[in-house]
């Protein structure tokens, strides 16, 4: 009997060593979608979810690179799910709910427009878009995050909000200069409210997740209206769009060296906050070692992403080398402790928290309470586009 059971589990080790691609990126594409994630739909439902709309992107540049027709074919299957033929865009997507979220899976309509050339895909965009023109600001034009939170400023909006609008402007109104200029403000507005000051209390040098720029919400602080902590994915989300909206953005714009400046100013910043053994980032950034708090995997496979691009590009100087190596710590840190193997073949990927809001009191208590989710998209994403550019090391 021990021998018989030796021998299967010989035969299951041999075919997940068979299944696991040599590349990282495309395990983790390719067992997000054998289970169905990020296709539009939810337990079947039509729905439009910003974490497809990051997915997509992530198997975009797996099918620019591979030349794989199933990562072009599943993105097709997801976008169709939620636009109808004529382009309106159904999945519970309303106009007037004002919410920054689902304007993530705008930049798949605009790669399927340039791929197709159907018209659907143009009428999509130009629905998101129209949002924007009304969608609601703080006096200082700053976009709401959502319209159920008056005047507040959420760093993960920039990522779902600016991603999209570059990408539309630089496709269908490439000298609309206004366009670029307000894209500019958005992150420069995200980040002048939120930065920590020398001052501030477990100071990191990095942004506070967002603002209330009423100073209503509870959580608001007398110096600006911004959150009281640092956490780690809406950071992330912040950085990805620094890094993929400067691909986007033309470098004759003022705007670049905005962005620019930017990058170069947190880049050392993140690679500082990394917890000194394992090489990942905690949850709560301004709360390193203090007890509930723990390595998240989501916010960690964002900052390698951002920064190995900002490094390959140039974006950032990296004259000792530490930025990089930095990164290839995290990265040797997340295949070792949140890869895991499953007996069919697919890979999982474990320890990304389900949400952070601001609707709450916004503090560590929160944070830390908040459920950790196995194959949740946000992380499973972030890691594939991770590995991408881990793979071009």
């Amino acid at each position: 009997m021990k021998a018989l059971f030796a021998a299967l589990s010989l035969g299951v080790f041999a075919s997940l060593a068979q299944a696991k691609p040599n590349s990282y990126a495309v395990w983790a594409a390719n067992s997000a979608i054998a289970r169905g994630q990020g296709n539009g739909l939810s337990n079947g439902v039509p729905l439009v979810v910003y974490d497809h709309g990051e997915f997509q992107w992530a198997l975009r540049l797996l099918y620019e690179r591979d030349r794989n027709e199933t990562y072009l074919d599943y993105i097709k299957t997801g976008a169709n799910n939620i636009v109808f033929d004529n382009g309106t865009v159904h999945g519970s997507y309303n106009v007037t709910d004002y919410v920054l979220d689902p304007l993530r899976t705008g930049p798949t309509f605009l790669y399927l427009l340039n791929i197709t050339g159907e018209s659907k895909w143009e009428t999509a965009a130009d629905i998101f878009r129209g949002q924007l023109n009304s969608h609601p600001r703080t006096a200082q034009g700053q976009f709401w995050h959502k319209l159920i939170y008056p005047n507040q400023g959420w760093l993960d909006g920039i990522y779902m909000g600016e991603v999209f609008y570059a990408q539309y402007t630089h496709d269908l109104q490439p000298d609309n200069i206004t366009a670029w200029d307000d894209i500019t403000s958005q992150f420069q507005l995200m980040f002048e409210n939120t930065i920590q000051n020398a001052t501030a209390p477990n100071n990191t040098h990095l942004m506070y997740h967002g603002y209330d720029y009423s100073h209503v919400a509870v959580w608001s602080s007398p110096d600006r209206g911004h959150s009281p902590e640092v956490w780690d994915r809406a950071l992330g989300w912040y950085m990805m769009a620094l890094v993929d909206v400067l691909d986007i953005l033309p470098a004759s714009h003022y705007g670049h060296d905005v962005l620019l400046h930017i990058l170069q100013t947190l880049t050392p910043h993140i690679r500082d906050a990394a917890d000194r053994m394992s090489g990942v980032w905690w949850l709560v950034i301004t709360q390193p070692g203090r007890a509930g708090n723990y390595f998240e995997s989501s916010g960690s496979a964002m900052f390698v992403y951002a920064l190995l691009k900002a490094v390959r590009l140039g974006r950032v100087q990296d004259p000792d080398g530490s930025i990089l190596a930095a990164a290839k710590k995290a990265y040797g840190y997340m295949v070792q402790n949140w890869v895991i193997p499953d007996f069919n073949g697919t890979m999982s990927w474990n320890n990304t928290v389900v949400v952070g809001s601001l609707n709450l009191e916004g503090d560590f208590d929160y944070y830390i309470s908040q459920p950790i989710d196995i194959n949740d998209l946000k992380g499973i994403a972030a890691f594939v586009l991770a590995s991408i550019e881990y793979e071009k090391l």
